[in-house]
């Protein structure tokens, strides 16, 4: 059986964390190595060391032969998700990515309620951003979730 590496796609407040913490799985989440590299899950001045370190971990994961890995972040565009089909089709693991299509007003109003929160316009921005994931770029599957 080949390991499979499920890369999330969505905005803040679109229910990644929250679906993920539902499956009861410990994700590799930007989020928590934010927090353990600077003490603040919200320092955005580091986002490449965060980014590095989360497909090194990846790879130690896969090294591992961990059937599934779950990578927890907004993984907006298309250059963003890259680096994780490359790492699967050098280990020879499937990726699948779990879209979040939740229209942008309905994670404006969820952001407000969560601890921390994104600035409304950083989030548009976002929303601006978004690409939905393909096949065509190269996962294995996509599985939208609203």
């Amino acid at each position: 059986m080949s390991e499979t590496i499920v890369v999330t796609v969505g905005l803040p407040g679109s229910g990644k964390s929250t679906y993920l913490a539902g499956l009861g799985v410990t994700p590799i989440s930007s989020d928590a190595i934010r927090q353990l590299l600077a003490d603040d899950a919200t320092d955005q001045s580091i986002h490449a060391r965060v980014f590095a370190t989360m497909r090194y971990l990846l790879r130690q994961r896969l090294a591992l032969r961990r059937l599934t890995t779950y990578m927890d972040a907004t993984h907006l565009t298309p250059g963003e998700r890259a680096p994780y089909i490359q790492i699967a089709r050098a280990y020879g693991s499937r990726v699948e990515a779990l879209f979040f299509d939740v229209p942008l007003g309905i994670c404006l109003a969820r952001n407000t309620a969560r601890s921390r929160v994104v600035p409304p316009e950083a989030l548009m921005e976002m929303s601006a951003k978004l690409q939905p994931p393909t096949e065509s770029e190269g996962f294995d599957t996509v599985i939208r979730i609203d």
